[in-house]
């Protein structure tokens, strides 16, 4: 830029001081239109600017503007302090890239000249650092350096969290613990399914929240930014159709979240819906709760949930005794052992249980399952277990039998993607008791694809982590129903006996699928 005028010079000496007043005014930024504007805070930007902690977690809905707010607050602390050491994370190297040169040098090669000569740069790496005269810096990479920052943003945690879970624990462990208890952090993301650091950290963000009590500075505050505050999420009301399904849902916003919509706001949501389909809740989540209800992008099950959560299927399911229940292992040696407990009653299919436990040998599963109230009617394993073990010639098929658990081997092994469709095709039927299900649910909504860094894409095979005992337990009696395992069958009427004495028993088969 040109030397200022000495009237300006003095307005801008002025003013200097204010923070609020320099983002507001001093910097430039490319805009969503590709022009070159004066940086203004958003709403939701400058709520957040407002109500600040030392550790911030963001869950915010797309395009609301927080790594351009964020990043341009952590260089204007880096020019206006002294020795400040900026840390900025992004998701990958071209994205570390892009944010280095629109959101750190592209601002401060449009100051005005005379700030530029008061903090010059000194060092300037292509890689993404930029060191400053008064001795602070800013460094944009995909992982923090070694050493201590005053400041660290973490840009779509929930995406590193999904795709890259090593990195985001060395974030977790080793980055934010860098910064000192006086220093700034922000985690900001949208959500990518109810698992994993962000979900984790966002979670006991908002319980420390909702305590109400005052937070320490090492403690995170919560911060979250729905959809429906971005002044621009809104078109003309008859630009689009609003279903009956979305006027439910809407309704249901306002009468249980107090979240009052107007007609430009249902109708933009309507038009959005159209296009990002069952991603929606993700990427423009209305409530907290909203954001993680769909599983991380290359989940298998995704959709399925979708429309689970849609048709509100996770319920109270208790235990009907008028008809018997199934099983469907994954059997575990050093890792876990996870057993579904279902009730096949006509086209509905019951999830009533389910248990996961490791380092436990059989007989603490036949006595979990000697100590439930249920009647069985088969047990189907993995054909791994026919298996004869090393040390004693005896598989533990034959262990089981002595303990009382007959199985029925399923082989699960020889088509694995074929099994993930089969499960597909079963929750199509279920309906899962959420308190007893929580943790096998979530083991399903977060069963996904192996990620490829090399190609930057999903490889067509499960990723093998903590959600893969639950997610093969249910795709071993998914198969087994398939092939026509498991039946519908009534073992009592409601007395316990049918009108002449007898105990009923109906089977149907499995025409009714």
């Amino acid at each position: 830029m040109n030397d200022t005028s000495s009237r300006d010079l003095e307005f801008l000496r002025a003013h200097l001081p204010d923070q609020r007043w320099r983002l507001n005014n001093l910097y430039h930024i490319i805009d969503e239109n590709g022009e070159d504007v004066v940086f203004k805070m958003r709403p939701a930007q400058a709520e957040l600017y407002d109500h600040l902690h030392y550790r911030n977690v963001i869950l915010k809905a797309r395009q609301e503007g927080f790594t351009t707010f964020i990043d341009l607050l952590g260089l204007d602390l880096a020019i206006f302090n002294p020795n400040y050491a900026a840390e900025i994370n992004a998701e990958t190297k071209p994205k570390a890239s892009a944010i280095f040169n629109a959101k750190i040098l592209y601002p401060y090669k449009h100051l005005p000249v005379e700030i530029q000569r008061f903090c010059p740069i000194t060092y300037q790496t292509k890689d993404g650092t930029v060191s400053f005269g008064n001795g602070s810096s800013v460094q944009v990479d995909v992982s923090a350096r070694s050493g201590t920052f005053q400041f660290l943003h973490v840009s779509e945690y929930g995406v590193v969290s999904a795709k890259y879970p090593g990195k985001a624990e060395e974030i977790l462990t080793g980055s934010i613990p860098a910064v000192p208890k006086n220093g700034l952090v922000f985690i900001e993301s949208t959500a990518k399914g109810a698992a994993g650091p962000f979900f984790k950290l966002s979670t006991a963000a908002q319980k420390n929240s909702l305590a109400g009590s005052s937070l320490s500075p090492l403690d995170f505050k919560f911060h979250f930014f729905p959809w429906y505050q971005h002044p621009e999420y809104r078109i003309p009301p008859e630009s689009a159709v609003i279903t009956a399904r979305l006027r439910e849902y809407f309704e249901m916003l306002r009468g249980d979240f107090k979240i009052e919509l107007d007609p430009g706001q249902m109708a933009w949501y309507a038009q959005q819906e159209a296009v990002f389909g069952d991603k929606m809740w993700s990427e423009y989540p209305s409530y907290p709760d909203e954001a993680f209800k769909v599983a991380q992008e290359g989940a298998y099950y995704a959709r399925e949930f979708t429309r689970i959560y849609c048709e509100n299927r996770i319920t109270r399911v208790p235990y009907d005794p008028n008809y018997p229940v199934y099983t469907g292992w994954d059997l575990g040696i050093s890792d876990d052992t996870a057993i579904w407990f279902l009730q096949f009653i006509g086209r509905q299919i019951n999830i009533i249980d389910y248990y996961a436990n490791s380092g436990e040998g059989l007989p603490h599963y036949a006595k979990i399952l000697a100590d439930k109230p249920y009647d069985y009617a088969g047990h189907f394993a993995p054909h791994d277990i026919a298996a004869r073990e090393l040390g004693t010639g005896v598989s533990r098929i034959e262990t089981a039998r002595t303990l009382g658990i007959r199985f029925e081997t399923i082989p699960t092994n020889r088509d694995v993607l074929g099994g993930i469709e089969n499960t597909r095709e079963m929750l199509q039927y279920a309906w899962f008791d959420e308190e007893k299900c929580a943790d096998g649910v979530m083991c399903l909504e977060n069963y996904r694809k192996e990620w490829n860094d090399r190609l930057n894409s999903f490889r067509d095979r499960p990723l093998h982590d903590w959600t893969s005992h639950g997610a093969d337990a249910l795709r071993t009696i998914a198969v087994a129903w398939r092939a026509g395992k498991v039946q519908s069958t009534i073992v009592r009427d409601i007395r316990g006996e049918s009108a002449g004495g007898r105990k009923l028993k109906v089977t149907r088969g499995l025409k009714e699928w």
